[in-house]
Protein backbone atom coordinates (compact mmCIF):
# COMPACT_ATOMS: atom_id res chain seq x y z
CA UNK A 1 0.00 0.00 0.00
CA UNK A 2 1.02 3.26 -0.80
CA UNK A 3 0.26 5.99 1.55
CA UNK A 4 0.84 10.00 1.12
CA UNK A 5 0.39 11.17 4.39
CA UNK A 6 0.00 15.21 5.54
CA UNK A 7 -0.44 15.69 9.26
CA UNK A 8 -1.02 18.62 11.09
CA UNK A 9 -0.79 18.85 14.85
CA UNK A 10 0.72 15.42 15.38
CA UNK A 11 3.85 14.46 16.91
CA UNK A 12 5.37 11.36 14.30
CA UNK A 13 3.05 8.68 15.37
CA UNK A 14 1.32 7.41 12.40
CA UNK A 15 -2.58 8.11 13.26
CA UNK A 16 -5.08 5.65 12.59
CA UNK A 17 -6.86 6.66 9.19
CA UNK A 18 -8.69 3.63 9.16
CA UNK A 19 -11.23 6.08 11.28
CA UNK A 20 -10.81 9.10 8.39
CA UNK A 21 -13.16 9.56 5.83
CA UNK A 22 -13.17 8.27 2.78
CA UNK A 23 -13.51 10.33 -0.23
CA UNK A 24 -13.70 9.18 -4.02
CA UNK A 25 -13.13 11.19 -6.77
CA UNK A 26 -16.51 9.82 -7.95
CA UNK A 27 -18.31 11.86 -5.50
CA UNK A 28 -17.98 15.00 -6.92
CA UNK A 29 -17.67 14.20 -10.63
CA UNK A 30 -20.09 16.06 -12.28
CA UNK A 31 -19.64 13.46 -15.31
CA UNK A 32 -21.63 10.77 -13.42
CA UNK A 33 -24.66 9.95 -12.15
CA UNK A 34 -26.26 9.63 -8.39
CA UNK A 35 -26.30 5.96 -9.36
CA UNK A 36 -22.88 5.76 -10.79
CA UNK A 37 -21.79 7.38 -7.10
CA UNK A 38 -22.06 11.24 -7.34
CA UNK A 39 -22.82 12.43 -4.02
CA UNK A 40 -23.62 16.54 -4.82
CA UNK A 41 -25.65 17.85 -7.94
CA UNK A 42 -24.08 18.19 -10.92
CA UNK A 43 -23.82 22.20 -11.00
CA UNK A 44 -21.80 22.35 -7.51
CA UNK A 45 -19.65 19.46 -9.26
CA UNK A 46 -16.56 19.40 -11.11
CA UNK A 47 -15.33 17.90 -14.41
CA UNK A 48 -13.57 14.86 -13.50
CA UNK A 49 -11.27 15.32 -10.43
CA UNK A 50 -8.08 13.48 -9.40
CA UNK A 51 -7.08 12.09 -6.06
CA UNK A 52 -3.92 14.57 -6.45
CA UNK A 53 -6.20 17.86 -7.08
CA UNK A 54 -8.49 16.49 -4.09
CA UNK A 55 -5.57 16.46 -1.69
CA UNK A 56 -4.38 19.67 -2.95
CA UNK A 57 -7.48 20.92 -1.59
CA UNK A 58 -7.70 19.11 1.40
CA UNK A 59 -4.04 20.53 2.55
CA UNK A 60 -5.47 23.98 1.16
CA UNK A 61 -8.42 23.48 3.56
CA UNK A 62 -5.89 22.67 6.63
CA UNK A 63 -6.78 19.05 6.93
CA UNK A 64 -4.94 16.37 7.34
CA UNK A 65 -5.12 13.54 4.26
CA UNK A 66 -3.39 10.27 2.96
CA UNK A 67 -3.82 9.24 -0.91
CA UNK A 68 -4.48 5.49 -1.32
CA UNK A 69 -3.54 4.89 -5.02
CA UNK A 70 -4.06 1.19 -5.08
CA UNK A 71 -7.48 1.47 -4.02
CA UNK A 72 -10.45 1.47 -6.66
CA UNK A 73 -14.03 2.88 -6.31
CA UNK A 74 -16.37 -0.89 -5.82
CA UNK A 75 -18.86 0.73 -8.36
CA UNK A 76 -16.45 1.36 -10.88
CA UNK A 77 -12.81 -0.83 -10.32
CA UNK A 78 -11.38 1.03 -13.47
CA UNK A 79 -11.70 4.24 -11.39
CA UNK A 80 -8.35 4.09 -9.21
CA UNK A 81 -7.48 5.65 -5.96
CA UNK A 82 -9.66 7.30 -3.43
CA UNK A 83 -8.44 10.17 -0.33
CA UNK A 84 -8.65 9.61 3.21
CA UNK A 85 -9.36 12.69 5.39
CA UNK A 86 -9.73 13.72 8.76
CA UNK A 87 -12.42 16.11 9.65
CA UNK A 88 -12.03 15.82 13.53
CA UNK A 89 -8.71 16.18 15.87
CA UNK A 90 -8.33 13.06 18.64
CA UNK A 91 -9.93 15.26 21.39
CA UNK A 92 -13.13 15.66 18.83
CA UNK A 93 -12.48 19.41 17.67
CA UNK A 94 -12.52 20.05 13.96
CA UNK A 95 -9.65 20.50 12.11
CA UNK A 96 -11.42 23.84 10.39
CA UNK A 97 -14.30 24.94 11.74
CA UNK A 98 -16.00 25.62 8.24
CA UNK A 99 -16.23 22.17 7.67
CA UNK A 100 -18.43 19.48 9.91
CA UNK A 101 -19.35 17.35 7.94
CA UNK A 102 -18.62 15.10 4.89
CA UNK A 103 -21.38 17.16 2.35
CA UNK A 104 -19.26 19.98 3.37
CA UNK A 105 -16.08 18.85 2.00
CA UNK A 106 -17.46 17.47 -0.92
CA UNK A 107 -18.81 21.06 -1.64
CA UNK A 108 -15.58 22.95 -0.66
CA UNK A 109 -13.45 20.74 -2.88
CA UNK A 110 -15.59 20.48 -5.46
CA UNK A 111 -15.65 24.07 -5.79
CA UNK A 112 -11.60 24.40 -5.46
CA UNK A 113 -10.89 21.92 -7.64
CA UNK A 114 -11.35 23.75 -11.10
CA UNK A 115 -9.54 26.50 -9.87
CA UNK A 116 -6.41 23.78 -9.32
CA UNK A 117 -3.15 25.24 -10.50
CA UNK A 118 -2.82 21.92 -12.97
CA UNK A 119 -5.61 22.40 -14.29
CA UNK A 120 -5.24 26.03 -15.09
CA UNK A 121 -2.06 25.12 -16.57
CA UNK A 122 -3.47 22.69 -18.91
CA UNK A 123 -6.12 24.91 -20.42
CA UNK A 124 -3.85 27.63 -21.57
CA UNK A 125 -2.24 25.83 -24.14
CA UNK A 126 -5.30 25.01 -25.90
CA UNK A 127 -6.85 28.35 -25.52
CA UNK A 128 -4.40 30.08 -27.62
CA UNK A 129 -4.40 27.35 -29.93
CA UNK A 130 -7.99 27.67 -30.67
CA UNK A 131 -8.36 31.64 -30.58
CA UNK A 132 -5.24 31.88 -33.19
CA UNK A 133 -7.33 29.79 -35.69
CA UNK A 134 -10.79 32.41 -36.47
CA UNK A 135 -7.52 34.92 -37.13
CA UNK A 136 -5.69 33.52 -39.95
CA UNK A 137 -8.17 34.06 -43.16
CA UNK A 138 -11.65 35.29 -43.89
CA UNK A 139 -11.65 33.05 -46.91
CA UNK A 140 -12.81 29.22 -46.16
CA UNK A 141 -12.57 26.23 -48.57
CA UNK A 142 -10.29 24.28 -50.94
CA UNK A 143 -6.69 25.91 -51.51
CA UNK A 144 -6.10 26.20 -54.74
CA UNK A 145 -3.56 24.49 -56.78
Amino acid sequence: MFYDFHITGMDGDVPNIKRWTVFYPVYINSKKTLAEGRRISTSKACENPTCVEIADSCNFLKLPFAIEIDKAYPRDFMQRGRVRVSLKKEDGTLYNPAISSRKQLMLQVAEMVPRHHGRIRKQEPSTTSTAALPSKSGKSGRKKK
